[in-house]
């Protein structure tokens, strides 16, 4: 009996977002990581540079490299190709205008009316391509009294009330440690355009679409908020508490801290019987989650006289022995260099530069099962594809 045919094999299904073609006009940080994210999930991200210096980020942001790109270019830029075009000349306006034609989406984070001024408005854009998707990340839109301000992630912070509600209480007004601001509207910005696009395939029609630093930073803040229109009064530094369950923050132990979640009844419950003060749960000021928020001090005090005995990597273990949510504060070598879930969950990628040789970088924490988002190319070098996506 003749062996049997070996079943057939599928393709490999291509990337998430093959066949998005992705003009990128930005640089520095929100816009670079709006196109990252779709770089990432295969959208083919055409970085379009002055020639003469590139994005600001290659030569004066950061820790710098073996070369002349920053390491701070560097991390956001993976990818993506690199064109050189002036755009303030004829020649440069009119091969840009040529890439429109088959692109689907440009995007760009100018100050509001550049654009315009350059003869890349969306109404020209539109008019050579009529199914491309604009998008624009300013610091404050393109309508009211703050368009025209400059967009900073720390002066988007500040005035969205970040700061206001960033560190211990009655300290000095503090930004987060992360840019919010910058990475909020770079991840909203993206999945708007994602939106556009969508429609654009279903109905042939393009459309503009905006983000800014301020709003994407003001949208973040939903328990804030929820505080305000509540109580009518401002929310206020908590330092690393939550602003509507306790206990909910760090805790001082022997030799640090350690986090705790007991958000809920259950969870208040299992945390007292766990570190043995059962006690707790009859004192009438602990006896329900309003209670404590309200004596929230007096609740760290008490908390933190019974975590003082023992260490933080002890009462982990308690903690999570018992089921309730717990971890240490880890800073960020522990976190790089020394964290099993870390290594476990593949989240540090590798780029062979031509020249930086081996980087590290943070890898997508999108997990797709059929189309996994993917490094495929080390960020580019100044210009380094104006043959092969420009034409010799």
């Amino acid at each position: 009996m003749p062996p049997s045919s070996p079943p057939p094999t599928e393709p490999p299904p291509a990337d998430a977002l093959t066949g998005m073609t992705v003009l990128d006009l930005t640089q520095v940080m929100a816009g670079p990581f709006c196109t990252m994210v779709l770089a990432d999930l295969g959208a083919d991200v055409i970085k379009v540079e002055n020639p003469t210096d590139g994005d600001q980020t290659r030569r004066s942001w950061g820790i710098s490299g073996k070369g002349e790109d920053s390491r701070a270019f560097l991390s956001l830029n993976r990818n993506k190709r690199s064109v050189t075009l002036d755009l303030k000349t004829t020649e440069g306006l009119d091969t840009f205008y040529r890439l429109v034609e088959t692109a689907d989406v440009v995007i760009e984070n100018w100050r509001p009316g550049v654009a315009e001024r350059l003869g890349l408005g969306f109404d020209t854009l539109i008019g050579i391509n009529p199914r491309l998707v604009v998008a624009s990340i300013s610091g404050f839109g393109t309508t009211g009294p703050y368009a025209t301000r400059p967009g900073y992630d720390l002066i988007a912070q500040a005035m969205a009330g970040v700061m206001s509600i960033t560190g211990e209480p009655d300290g000095r007004p503090v930004k987060s440690g992360l840019p919010v601001a910058d990475l909020g509207a770079g991840l909203f910005c993206a999945v708007g355009v994602l939106a556009a696009w969508n429609s654009s395939k279903e109905t042939g029609r393009g459309q503009y679409l905006e983000t800014s630093l301020f709003e994407a930073t003001l949208a973040l803040s939903v328990w804030e908020s929820t505080e305000f229109w509540t109580t009518g009064s401002a929310p206020l530094a908590l330092g690393s508490a939550n602003r509507m369950s306790a206990p909910y923050q760090a805790l001082a132990t022997k030799d640090g801290y350690v986090t705790i979640g007991a958000n809920n009844e259950r969870l208040w419950r299992r945390l007292c019987t766990a570190i043995g003060r059962e006690n707790l749960l009859d004192d009438p000021r602990f006896v329900d989650n309003p209670s404590r928020m309200t004596h929230r001090a007096l609740l760290v005090s008490e908390l933190e006289a019974t975590f003082a005995d023992r260490t933080t990597a002890d009462w982990v273990e308690v903690l999570l022995g018992a089921g309730v949510p717990a971890g240490p504060i880890q800073d960020y070598r522990q976190v790089l260099e020394d964290d099993p879930h870390v290594k476990e969950r593949d989240m540090i990628k590798f780029m062979d530069h031509p020249v930086e040789g081996r980087v590290e970088v943070i890898g997508s924490p999108l997990r797709l099962s059929r189309t996994p988002a993917s490094i495929r190319r080390p960020p580019p070098l100044l210009g380094e594809h104006n043959d092969e996506v420009l034409g010799p």
